[in-house]
């Protein structure tokens, strides 16, 4: 079986993981390859096969993923459900061995988590909505009740849309101030005099991190609305007019 390329975090360590982007899958058209997404319209079994692909690249028997809500919600998994019938949530914990916990994205930010030490690991899916709900926090609290010490926990935060391409509204920016206070702020910057604000969505993630006393915080720094060759966007397909789109995947496990 064909293994697919992925971007890896230093912050990880040793865990089986990757932040799988678009190349190396079974997947035609639109979702040109490596479409991981049972959401979309694209062919049962070229995602299966695509999911198979990422599973073997981590060395899991099984991928599970969830039904991704843009919530607060977080799914204990300890034994795998079967393929498409995950729980509506957007985070995952595990100290289950051999199961890999995936994570869907088109521009939203994949998070992986580990505390290699307690043999606990997470993963989460955080678009705007998840991040200031506060998806992150509440996945570093499952992994708490499953015995992990935040100061021991490693994140890393995956390839998303970047700031340069995260164009919004003032609207938009005053959810975040009202929330965090006038701090909220330097997440967003002007590019040029007369146009509106950019957002800078990896970095409000990592601060929420980091406020939450996440020992180690890794920011790939990767634009997924940017980089068409190597990664699926919403935001892309929708700017185009496109009936659909692709999903990345990220995905950790404890082997």
């Amino acid at each position: 079986m064909s293994r697919p390329p992925c971007h890896l975090s230093p912050a990880l360590g040793a865990l089986p993981h990757g932040f799988f982007g678009r190349r190396g899958g079974v997947s035609g058209g639109i979702y040109d390859s490596l479409n991981c997404g049972f959401g979309s319209r694209d062919e049962r079994q070229a995602v299966d096969e695509n999911r198979a692909r990422v599973a073997g690249a981590v060395g899991a028997g099984t991928l599970v993923s969830l039904h991704q809500i843009h919530s607060t919600r977080v799914a204990t998994v300890e034994t795998p459900w079967q393929p498409g019938q995950g729980p509506e949530a957007d985070g995952m914990v595990t100290r289950a061995r051999g199961i890999a916990l995936g994570v869907l994205s088109a521009d939203c930010a994949p998070i992986l988590f580990a505390d290699a030490e307690a043999g606990v690991i997470g993963a989460a899916h955080a678009g705007w909505k998840g991040a200031i709900g506060g998806v992150a926090e509440a996945t570093v609290a499952a992994m708490i009740d499953l015995g992990a010490k935040p100061s021991r926990i490693a994140a890393a935060v995956g390839p998303c849309i970047g700031p340069a391409s995260y164009e919004v509204g003032p609207e938009f920016e005053a959810r975040f101030v009202e929330q965090d206070g006038p701090a909220a702020r330097r997440f967003f910057h002007v590019p040029d005099a007369g146009t509106r604000a950019h957002f800078d969505l990896p970095a409000y993630v990592a601060d929420r991190l980091a406020r939450a006393g996440i020992g180690t915080v890794d920011v790939l720094g990767l634009d997924t609305a940017a980089d068409e060759g190597q990664f699926f966007s919403y935001r892309r397909a929708t700017h185009r007019g496109e009936a659909d789109y692709g999903r990345e995947v990220a995905a950790i496990m404890l082997d």
